[in-house]
């Protein structure tokens, strides 16, 4: 969970993706995130995190619904929600906290 720490305690916005393999929502969520980094560039970071593989983190976080987005800054939680979303509304939301 440390490393956890020190990935959302950064001065730029980071939205994590909590996902799985085998969800068909997660998986289309893929090719929007890319577009969603590749718009950002530095200004922000994009991170996939795998539910399956990281179970204690998923669950101190309480992810329940897949894809799970959350945007950190400076350590903070800024913003939550579950279920997809386009690039442009992600990329907007992002923006507030850059």
């Amino acid at each position: 969970m440390s490393k956890f720490g020190e990935l959302i305690d950064v001065e730029v916005p980071v939205l994590l993706d909590f996902y799985t393999e085998w969800n068909e929502q997660s998986t289309t969520m893929h090719a929007v995130l890319r577009d969603v980094a590749a718009a950002l560039g530095d200004k922000a970071k994009v991170i996939k995190i795998d539910v399956d593989k990281n179970e204690e983190l998923a669950e101190a976080l309480r992810v329940k619904g897949l894809p799970t987005l959350i945007i950190y800054k400076g350590g903070e939680m800024k913003w939550r929600q579950s279920g997809e979303q386009d690039a442009n509304t992600l990329i907007g939301i992002i923006q507030q906290y850059i």
